[in-house]
């Protein structure tokens, strides 16, 4: 049965802060096996349009819509763990907060799948990537349907890249979405199959991105 409700939609959303003004109301609906890139100048407002999606922050304005039962997979462009924890502890910790019926389990599959340390060593002491690798892996827990991810492949090597876009594959056949920040212009072209253009906290495009000059990023970037 084709849905008639998106799974995540941004009604009029905006945020301020004080009186400066970091996202003008946007009107943005995700669905079902969507790949949706979010592209344009730092401060243009991506990161703050994907925390009000996540629900990380409140709108000022307008309302974020999320269809009955979706779950939400975040991976903010800085990681978001526990310094003083390792990665296995800090896995086990969100998974109980995200509901996972064995920690321990998810814990070691995680860990395993992002090749990540199992050593009780704190996650502050891993290398910027390891950092990233966790990131992506604490928002896989509690089976989203939805991946919202801002910059994700940043930090990563060529071959977590591919790991990367592959899962988001798997979770797209799977009925599932996936939401990104980047300003990298060929994962645009082979990931996305919308884009949506800001620029100083405003919406300025949103469309197939095959119908999107990705020339115009530098514009959007000048």
């Amino acid at each position: 049965m084709t849905p008639t409700t998106p799974l995540l939609a941004a009604r009029g959303a905006g945020r301020r802060f004080g009186n400066r003004s970091a996202l003008e109301p946007v009107e943005l609906e995700l669905w079902d096996g969507e790949a949706l890139a979010l592209v344009g100048p730092n401060g243009a407002g991506k990161s703050t349009l994907l925390a009000l999606l996540a629900g990380a922050l409140e709108t000022s304005v307008g309302t974020i819509e999320r269809r009955k039962g979706a779950r939400i997979g975040w991976a903010p462009q800085r990681p978001a763990q526990y310094g003083r924890l390792s990665a296995r502890e800090n896995l086990e910790l969100f998974a109980r907060l995200e509901g996972e019926h064995d920690p321990q389990l998810a814990s070691e599959r995680l860990l395993r799948d992002f090749g990540l340390p199992g050593e009780p060593e704190p996650s502050a002491n891993l290398s910027v990537g390891n950092r990233q690798r966790l990131n992506l892996a604490i928002a896989q827990l509690g089976g989203p349907h939805v991946l919202l991810l801002d910059e994700p492949t940043a930090a990563l090597d060529p071959e977590q890249r591919l790991r990367l876009w592959r899962r988001v594959a798997e979770l797209r056949d799977a009925g599932g979405a996936v939401v990104f920040a980047t300003q990298n212009l060929e994962e645009v072209e082979r990931v996305a199959g919308r884009v949506a253009a800001l620029r100083e906290g405003r919406l300025v495009y949103t469309g197939a991105a095959g119908e999107f000059d990705l020339a115009d990023v530098e514009t959007l970037s000048a």
